[in-house]
């Protein structure tokens, strides 16, 4: 189903939706410790149902309560384990198949057509370094996964996803010996490993530091339960303040931020370089925006999701707005940088593409146009939000958004936003 999405102003308080990454951390760790382990305000999204799917398969006993999720029974290691199917969802695959190496039976862990086009090569390379049996489709789902590892040394290579060294770092305390573990080359994405070994030390396990963002060593361990909170998501807040800035008229956007790190709070230091005010009291956040934004040149090795929202500033911008060391975006759900730099022209931003990512100029000739999201949610969001700013714009694949922000389209219209299923 695609949208007809005109132009429009917003106005109002909106809620940020809850955090994806510490959703899918909540949930797994959870799990692993049982007991009546608690997360709440969890967002209930295509992707973070996955993880609770997957979780059940690996025979943990979950409980949905509205936002909150309670875990009965821990996932029961030794179990038989049916097919894992995690859909569109790379952070539930990834550490679906570091938990799958803890068992002594092969487990089968697959997804959606996208999902299967997503690299996990080096996972299984490391998983195999340490006794686990590993085939794949060319190094993509479907994966075939046969433990059990008893720890050991671990090298992997940190340059296409942390998602994989978070995925080695949650199993690795549920292992006979532990794990060391070295990363090789310059790690992208450093804020989600610091996410993965937060949340691991509120459920009780520690992970050593010995270099950071380098060497970890990890011992045997048992998670222990706990009540979680998850806060609210960067990701999803840098695309609401997008839309602000293009569009907002008095918007207040509201959330609790918690003490937990978030690669992309950066955003709001984006802002600021492009000369936005940016003022936070009490879980609430408002803007105020010059007429032009400054342009500017922006380093998103450690926040490839601010990628789209970034992007559409530029339809604003006096001067261009140059993104940086993002190549790793490019094996997100998509292509993201192909894709930007794809469809962007056609409603008049003009755009260099780089390996790494984009140089971007608005023109004076911006006009509506028809935008291919490929079905990846953050560029559907991002070409609506867009699209409201020029009008006459129709943008393909709305059902994405339940990967992340499930209520999105309702949430814009709420605000003064016209988007329209068609």
């Amino acid at each position: 189903m695609n949208c007809k999405v005109e132009k429009s102003k917003i106005r109002g308080e909106i809620n940020c939706p809850s955090n994806k990454s510490y959703t899918h951390r909540g949930i797994f760790l959870a799990s692993l410790a049982g007991n009546n382990s608690k997360v709440k305000n969890v967002l209930l999204s295509a992707d973070t149902k996955a993880t609770i799917e997957a979780c059940k398969k690996f025979g943990a006993v979950i409980e949905v309560n509205d936002s909150d999720i309670i875990v009965k029974k821990s996932i029961k290691i030794g179990i038989n384990v049916p097919e894992i199917n995690t859909e569109n969802s790379g952070t539930t695959i990834r550490i679906a198949i570091g938990i799958a190496s803890l068992f002594s039976e092969e487990i089968i862990l697959t997804g959606d057509a996208s999902l299967q086009k997503r690299p996990m090569q080096p996972l299984l390379d490391a998983l195999s370094s340490i006794g686990a049996k590993c085939s794949s489709t060319n190094g993509n789902p479907p994966i075939k996964i046969k433990g059990s590892i008893i720890g050991g040394d671990i090298r992997i290579p940190g340059n296409l996803s942390s998602q994989f060294i978070s995925s080695l770092l949650i199993s690795a305390p549920l292992t006979k010996n532990g794990i060391n573990l070295t990363i090789e080359g310059d790690l992208v994405s450093k804020p989600y490993l610091d996410a993965t070994i937060a949340t691991m030390r509120k459920f009780g396990v520690s992970v050593k530091t010995l270099i950071p963002y380098k060497k970890y060593n990890i011992t045997p361990q048992i998670y222990k339960n706990t009540t979680f909170s998850v806060p609210i998501d960067f990701s999803s807040l840098a695309l609401l303040l997008s839309c602000t800035v293009l569009n907002g008229e008095d918007v207040v956007i509201k959330g609790s931020m918690g003490n937990l790190p978030q690669g992309d709070e950066a955003f709001i230091d984006f802002l600021e370089q492009l000369g936005v005010s940016v003022t936070i009291n009490d879980n609430e956040i408002k803007i105020k925006s010059p007429e032009k934004l400054k342009g500017g040149k922006f380093d998103l090795r450690n926040s490839p999701d601010l990628l789209p929202p970034l992007a559409i500033l530029s339809l604003i911008s006096s001067k261009p707005i140059e993104i940086a060391n993002v190549k790793h975006a490019r094996l997100k759900e998509t292509d993201r940088i192909a894709i930007l730099a794809r469809e962007l022209p056609k409603i008049g931003i003009k755009v260099y593409e780089k390996e790494d990512g984009l140089i971007l100029e608005s023109s004076d000739s911006l006009m509506g146009a028809k935008l291919d999201s490929e079905n990846d949610h953050r560029l559907f969001m991002a070409f609506c939000i867009a699209g409201t700013y020029i009008g006459n714009c129709i943008v393909t694949d709305s059902k994405s958004v339940e990967v992340s922000y499930p209520n999105f389209i309702e949430e814009m219209n709420r605000l003064g936003a016209k988007i329209e299923r068609i």
